[in-house]
């Protein structure tokens, strides 16, 4: 299934999120993105449509296990191309912003041949 890139980018601020703290809410979404409660419940109501999250009776989010491998993929996306990045010369903070932007259109094919290039020479 393709989605869209604001839904990639809550699955993966949901993971972030997790492992930060025992429980997630979407307060804590629109904390962390900046972006108001309506358009995080809006999200959340399409990604719960789309079996990505569980909303519990608390408001408690959580990803099913499918949401859990997009939001693992794109975190690892983004891990590793920030890293990259910053090993190169770049200011942490531009490389986390460049990352979280090329996470979303760079192929199967040139992650997997960053990945191998990493492990090799990282």
């Amino acid at each position: 299934m393709k989605i869209q890139e604001s839904a990639e980018n809550y699955l993966e601020t949901i993971l972030i999120l997790t492992q930060r703290q025992p429980s997630v809410r979407s307060i804590d979404i629109a904390n962390e993105l900046g972006y108001s409660k309506p358009s995080v419940s809006i999200a959340m109501k399409h990604l719960r449509e789309d079996e990505l999250v569980t909303v519990n009776e608390d408001g408690h989010i959580k990803l099913t296990p499918s949401g859990l491998a997009i939001a693992a993929k794109i975190y690892e996306r983004h891990t590793l191309i920030s890293n990259l990045l910053v090993l190169l010369g770049v200011d942490p903070k531009v490389a986390a912003e460049d990352a979280c932007r090329i996470e979303h259109v760079i192929s199967t094919e040139s992650f997997e041949a960053l990945k191998t290039h990493a492990k090799k020479h990282v």
